[in-house]
């Protein structure tokens, strides 16, 4: 039985999650994948009416859970900080969440920004470290609110955590086995942060000698930046840090087509390990309750899900029927323009399976 736990969220993510639950139901049924889903209020409008985010008895229960399926967290009327760290970064440190996985593939019918790159040329995977770097929260103030103000922050590598991320991605590598040839790149800032980026790409080298089938090299993050927008053919595999990734990834999503496409997760690779999946849309407020939200991302999350379970048919079923769904039937990705409502893409998306 896979247990899944759905989180709605704020905003437009209950919608976008309920469209990726019909999917993972539709799929189940054609695969013969037992599925259970629970839901769980967790959301600022709960934190606004009662100043809670999350307790630890809904943490002990989740925690059973071999997937979370989120829809969005981020409420207008929230203070920014709360929610994300109370909320996603608890949850990603409470369950040892180390692995940030972010395909980033265009997929037919969606638009990018790069002219004359097909979908061809942008089809590589993100593996961000998720659990340390600057998102640790380590640092303070000092004399705060005077003209003498000291504010530090303090970025966190360990061994162990570049290790077994590293691991990771070059083990993803290999078996994504791509068939223009399995490369994994390593995006740091060796030349400046000259402490935790030397851990970094010592830890890099001497596993990556343990792969000596997949190909290897090194970016500087700036230079990382330029190359993905002029030849996003060149990556198969990126694996960098918490803070670079998280903004390589929104360049990344961009290529895409945008953050309606985009999917990302948050992976607990042991056996028993809770992993979280979500669109990277956000919560877009201002379309809540209107049907006119893309679902393309949840049904992207959906699939990772499936994936990293193991239910890599089912996976794929899901990815082809999306890739109909965007090059034929899909008018934009913006919200309003799709030529369907959010309700509908789902009602396609299983047609297609």
């Amino acid at each position: 039985m896979l247990k899944i736990a759905v989180i709605g969220g704020d905003g437009t993510g209950p919608e976008v999650v309920a469209e990726a639950v019909k999917v993972l139901k539709c799929i189940g049924e054609l695969e013969n994948i037992p599925m259970q889903f629970d839901d769980f209020n967790i959301c600022g409008e709960r934190y606004l009416k009662t100043g809670v985010t999350i307790t630890e008895d809904e943490i002990n229960s989740i925690r059973k859970y071999s997937s979370i399926l989120l829809g969005a967290i981020g409420h207008p009327d929230v203070p920014p900080g709360i929610l994300e760290k109370s909320l996603l970064l608890r949850l990603r440190f409470e369950f040892d969440q180390y692995i940030n996985l972010r395909p980033v593939k265009l997929l037919p019918g969606v638009e990018t920004p790069l002219k004359d790159k097909k979908p061809e040329d942008i089809d590589f995977v993100v593996v961000r470290e998720n659990t340390e770097d600057l998102y640790t929260g380590t640092g303070g103030f000092f004399k705060k609110g005077t003209p003498d103000e000291v504010a530090t922050q303090t970025a966190i590598y360990t061994r162990k955590g570049c290790e077994r991320c590293i691991r990771w991605a070059f083990g993803y590598t290999r078996k994504r086995n791509n068939p223009k040839g399995k490369q994994l790149t390593l995006v740091g800032k060796t030349n400046v942060l000259t402490y935790g980026h030397d851990l970094l790409k010592r830890t890099f080298d001497e596993v990556a000698v343990e792969f000596p089938d997949v190909k290897t090299d090194y970016n500087n993050v700036d230079a990382c930046c330029m190359w993905m927008v002029k030849n996003p053919e060149y990556y198969d595999v990126i694996v960098t840090t918490n803070m670079f990734g998280d903004i390589i990834t929104d360049l990344a999503g961009i290529l895409q087509g945008g953050m309606g496409v985009a999917a990302g997760g948050n992976i607990n690779p042991e056996p028993n390990g809770c992993s979280m999946y979500e669109p990277m849309g956000g919560s877009a407020p201002k379309y809540t309750g209107k049907n006119v939200i893309n679902p393309i991302a949840a049904i992207n999350a959906a699939a990772m899900l499936l994936e990293q379970e193991g239910f890599t048919a089912a996976a794929n079923r899901i990815n082809k029927a999306i890739a109909f769904v965007t090059g034929n039937k899909m008018k934009s990705q913006a919200a309003g323009k799709m030529g369907y409502k959010t309700n509908e893409i789902g009602n396609l998306v299983c047609e297609n399976l």
